[in-house]
């Protein structure tokens, strides 16, 4: 017997499903919420999603492609932080730099495990 999660396709539609999850997560904490503080400096964010786009597009959506580019997206989220913690660092009035950290990590963990599901897919 054979389990519903066997076939490379279902394996994809996963990833993909928790890839998607993720950078819908991140647009609603930037927008509901914001990471960084008032202002516009959340935009830093969105070069995650960018980027793994413009990854993803270039290797055609396969699976290995997408696992580069995901942890691409991950490098990128790990990226924006080290700037975010900078510009809190430097500007009391507005962000916490324990939350700017955890979100950092959190939504970098997100799209690493995105990225760990690609790997899974056979080819």
């Amino acid at each position: 017997m054979t389990t519903t999660l066997s076939t490379p396709n279902a394996r994809y539609g996963v990833a993909l499903g928790v890839s998607l999850a993720t950078t819908l997560f991140l647009l609603l904490g930037i927008g509901a919420l914001g990471i960084v503080g008032d202002g516009d400096r959340d935009v830093l964010y969105l070069a995650a999603p960018v980027v793994g786009l413009l990854v993803a597009i270039a290797t055609r959506f396969t699976p290995r492609g997408m696992a580069l580019a995901l942890a691409a997206a991950a490098a990128t989220t790990v990226v924006a932080g080290v700037v975010a913690v900078a510009l809190v660092a430097t500007d009391r009035a507005t962000g916490s730099l324990p939350d700017v950290v955890m979100l950092t990590g959190m939504y970098a963990a997100l799209f690493a495990f995105a990225a760990w599901l690609f790997t899974r897919v056979p080819r």
